[in-house]
């Protein structure tokens, strides 16, 4: 279950980071709105409650290795703080953008192998069209972001609060703060905190990788800086290949056979293809074409 759910989540995850690249707040990311394709992977639907806004993605290196323990690796002039030779700049590891390709020279790897024995990273892709604002109250009352309900006007952050409620629903089968009721549910969004049900048990990096997500306040909250390129290097994405990710086998495809207690499951319905989502207990369906 852990192994489907982080391979959708990080689809839609790719798929946001691409819409704020355009300018493109998505503001109604819920189950509903996940579309799985012919070949397993997913694409997202319905843009009515998008927002556009300007955006100048930007690569940013980030600040130095400079540890000592790494310039001791470094031999001759390389190894002073005084030097400015481009080969001789090591940025720290970033993790690398599925939107930057790059193929490298021979004489390019053939540096890289000699600086230090390490690989020198590419500068950090960052997407994310922070200075959008706007007041429209617009969502799904149970993916509503705090901001939004208090009105205090909101940017970006908000897709990255419902990419949260998203997981918490993919991982536990409801959202975290539903009410008895639409009032209910808004309040508990903004003044309660959540809990996690101690079934079905998920990983640490999970629970952490939600907490992060779920933060009320929307400058605190993980992506609200660097957008997609902070949220892919949390340890719940140890081990996935960004870049190669749309060529990756995906956990099912449409029609193969049901997914028994997943949040998400997959089924035949007459000639077309449905993704079902069973959060909350109810069935909701919808064709793909």
């Amino acid at each position: 279950m852990l192994f489907c759910c982080r391979f959708y989540v990080a689809e839609v995850l790719l798929a946001l980071e691409y819409l704020h690249m355009l300018g493109v707040i998505y503001r109604d990311l819920k189950p509903e709105n996940i579309l799985v394709r012919e070949d397993g992977h997913i694409m997202l639907s319905d843009f009515d409650l998008s927002l556009r806004c300007s955006v100048s993605p930007t690569l940013v290196r980030s600040s130095s290795l400079g540890t000592q323990e790494s310039a001791k690796k470094l031999s001759g002039p390389c190894a002073e703080n005084s030097c400015i030779d481009p080969l001789c700049l090591r940025p720290s590891w970033v993790q690398v953008s599925c939107f930057t390709p790059r193929l490298l020279s021979s004489t390019q790897v053939k540096t890289r192998k000699e600086v230090g024995g390490q690989v020198r990273p590419l500068p950090q892709l960052v997407v994310e069209p922070t200075d959008a604002r706007s007041n429209s109250f617009v969502g799904t009352h149970e993916y509503l972001a705090p901001e939004i309900i208090r009105g205090d006007g909101h940017g970006s952050a908000v897709d990255w609060w419902t990419f949260g409620i998203l997981l918490y629903e993919l991982l536990f089968g409801r959202t975290p703060f539903r009410g008895r009721g639409n009032e209910e549910t808004l309040a508990s969004v903004v003044s309660q905190s959540f809990k996690f049900p101690e079934n079905p048990c998920v990983s640490l990096h999970a629970k952490d990788l939600i907490r992060g997500l779920l933060v009320k306040e929307p400058e605190n909250r993980l992506g609200s800086v660097k957008g997609a390129a902070e949220i892919k290097q949390h340890p719940f994405f140890d081990g996935l290949n960004w870049a190669l990710i749309r060529c990756a086998a995906p956990p099912e495809t449409p029609g193969s056979r049901d997914i028994g207690g997943d949040p998400l499951m997959f089924r035949k319905k007459k000639e077309g293809k449905c993704l079902v989502s069973r959060a909350n207990g109810e069935d909701v369906e919808f064709e793909l074409f």
